[in-house]
């Protein structure tokens, strides 16, 4: 099975390769049968090999039209390539609060965005998970928030 994974993540790395834009869009499908295999062997790939660790966001639709966007993260920004990989597995409101003004000093978020991210995350907004869970929570809505700031630049 490694063998078949592997000339899944070597296919798909060349499409992206071979792509202007840094974004690959194929049907799930059609790769699986491609490949001769099921649809969740794709799965496993995207999900093992394609990580944001790995510089890579996916999108995803299930069902019988569904398709896998593959979209490259652009690593000229160290910075924030480096918050997403270092982020703590909890972040307290403070703490991402501190985050979020340096991210709005440092112009990746507008005045708007930076209000949004702030009480998004506030521990008002999080009231509903337990206290115990909650700064996990928030640690794991900041890494997807930077993950977009990422997709868009």
């Amino acid at each position: 099975m490694a063998g078949l994974t592997s000339d899944i993540e070597r296919f798909l790395k060349a499409m992206l390769s071979q792509s202007t834009d840094g974004m690959l869009e194929i049907g799930r499908n059609d790769l699986a049968i491609k490949f001769d295999c099921a649809p969740s062997q794709i799965n496993y790939v995207l999900s093992t090999r394609f990580t944001p660790h790995n510089g890579y966001l996916i999108e995803s639709k299930r069902g019988g039209n569904g398709f896998i966007k593959i979209i490259t993260i652009v690593e000229e920004d160290n910075y924030l390539s480096y918050l997403v990989k270092n982020l703590n597995e909890q972040m307290t409101e403070a703490n991402a609060d501190s985050l979020f003004r340096d991210l709005y000093n440092r112009k990746y978020l507008n005045e708007d965005e930076f209000l949004l991210a702030k009480y998004a995350t506030s521990d008002k907004a999080l009231a509903k998970i337990t206290s115990d869970m909650r700064n996990f929570l928030r640690s794991d809505i900041i890494k997807n928030m930077i993950l977009s700031i990422l997709a868009r630049s």
